[in-house]
């Protein structure tokens, strides 16, 4: 008797495939939402170890599941209905806490709903927690939270990316449904790469900023990790356009990604000669990138290598301009407002100066010090001024580029997901891991990463196609294509 309960009930845990697929379920009467949250909650206890999500909203998720299966029987629930959203921890919805993985937020209650958090509760998405990333979202590993790195599940031995590892983790490990992820220079798609999943970073603007904690506000957007294409595609719909909220959001229309997406569409597809022979590229990254264009070539898409002269000033013009804009954005946690406040704090200069010392992380107060440096009088000029210079060199010829091509593909990392604590006593080698995906956050084009194979050490390889801006429905379809 207990062993014919216990293969029921295992046979009866809903195996998610697409959004589409779900809906069909649920319309069926097949699965309800409020069970589908059930399951999450124990699939989230069950690989806890994997440190995926800092918070499980058990409460409100299961309160939203019973009026979305009621909305379900009177037919009039939205795109999302029954689907299991987690946030990235920088991402507010009103009511929970939001910390960016930081000590010095820690406790911190959002006082608001992001408007991407909005928009998918208006299609009756059901949002499970928030997930663990990198804190402030720096780093490209998920080692630099202040609760504990991220295990990727496809190797329990090697990171899951960064800084959206916990939402990446969360997808792959089948924890939730879908989640969104912050792409400032790689953010979601190279913990996409790493784990097997599809991470979406959209055109700059493409996505309202209004309620993601900024890291560095010229390069943040918010964007999807899915299982599928199609999935990215619907939920970019959906979260996408203008907002009076946030004024460098775009008033372009939005498009009908999903049923726009078609493969009959041939594009001019150029891939970077400068990373596809990278000496640093992983063997196995680069045969894998160069099968990919043949198998473009063979499908009737035309393919040619360019050159790209500007490869090694992506890091360093990333990395001088995003570490200037943090220092700023992040000068507003100062143990006076809100969040952490030190102890041993005696007057206003020991409180400023101990609550940062203690509430920040080290690569968090390493990249404020430099953004101060690069910023400061004497230096402005040499670095700060120069990186603009060199910012609007690498956008002309990315554009330049994209005006003779539809895309630019190359692989999405230089390798596969490495080890914990091999590159994190380097923070130049660290940083260096977001060589290809920055390009993409210097000129404010959309970019995906599709999975592209398995490499020989049995984890996955990405690749990554930038498009022009605006142009998300060709970059989908490319996509869905591969």
């Amino acid at each position: 008797m207990w062993l014919t309960l216990l293969l029921f009930n295992i046979s009866t845990v809903y195996t998610f495939t697409t959004i589409k697929n779900l809906q069909a379920d649920l319309l069926a009467g097949k699965i309800t939402s409020i069970q589908l949250v059930e399951e999450s909650i124990k699939a989230i206890e069950d690989k806890k170890h994997l440190n995926a999500f800092l918070e499980v909203f058990s409460n409100s998720a299961l309160a939203q599941a019973k009026l979305v299966d009621e909305k379900i029987k009177s037919k009039t629930a939205g795109k999302l209905a029954g689907v299991v959203i987690g946030l990235k921890d920088n991402i507010c919805y009103k009511g929970h806490k939001v910390s960016c993985s930081s000590k010095i937020l820690e406790g911190f209650e959002s006082l608001y709903s992001s408007t991407v958090v909005e928009r998918l509760l208006a299609e009756d998405a059901i949002i499970i927690g928030r997930l663990n990333c990198d804190e402030f979202a720096m780093g490209s590993s998920n080692e630099n939270s202040a609760f504990g790195k991220v295990l990727n599940p496809l190797n329990e031995k090697t990171v899951p990316g960064g800084s959206s590892g916990g939402s990446a983790v969360a997808v792959a490990a089948n924890l939730c449904h879908v989640t969104l992820g912050s792409d400032t220079g790689g953010s979601i798609r190279q913990p996409a790469s790493f784990t097997g999943t599809v991470g979406l970073k959209p055109t700059y603007g493409r996505i309202s900023r209004w309620g993601l904690i900024a890291y560095a506000s010229s390069f943040d957007q918010i964007g999807p990790i899915t299982k599928t294409v199609e999935d990215a595609a619907l939920l970019l719909e959906i979260m996408a356009g203008t907002d009076e909220y946030d004024t460098t959001s775009s008033q372009k229309a939005v498009g009908h990604y999903v049923n726009d997406l078609t493969e009959n569409k041939k594009y001019k597809v150029a891939y970077l000669k400068e990373c596809v022979e990278s000496n640093g590229l992983d063997p196995e990254v680069k045969k894998q990138t160069l099968a990919a264009l043949d198998k473009m070539k063979n499908d009737g898409h035309t393919i040619t290598a360019v050159d790209f002269p500007y490869l090694d000033f992506l890091v360093p013009t990333y990395y001088v301009l995003t570490t200037a804009e943090a220092s700023s954005n992040l000068s507003r946690f100062d143990g006076v407002h809100f969040g952490y406040r030190s102890p041993n704090a005696t007057d206003l200069e020991s409180t400023y100066k101990k609550s940062r010392s203690e509430g920040f992380g080290k690569e968090v107060k390493r990249r404020i010090m430099l953004g101060t440096f690069v910023l400061s009088a004497g230096y402005y000029d040499a670095y700060y001024s120069k990186a603009q210079k060199v910012r609007n060199k690498i956008r002309q010829k990315t554009r330049e580029i994209l005006s003779q091509h539809d895309f630019i593909v190359t692989p999405s990392t230089p390798g596969t997901a490495f080890e914990f604590g091999k590159n994190s006593a380097d923070p130049i080698k660290m940083y260096l891991e977001d060589i290809f995906t920055v390009q993409a956050n210097i000129v404010g084009c959309p970019a995906i990463s599709v999975p592209n194979g398995i490499h020989s050490n049995g984890l996955p390889i990405g690749l990554q196609i930038m498009g022009r801006d605006f142009e998300e429905g060709n970059l989908l379809n490319l996509a869905n294509q591969i």
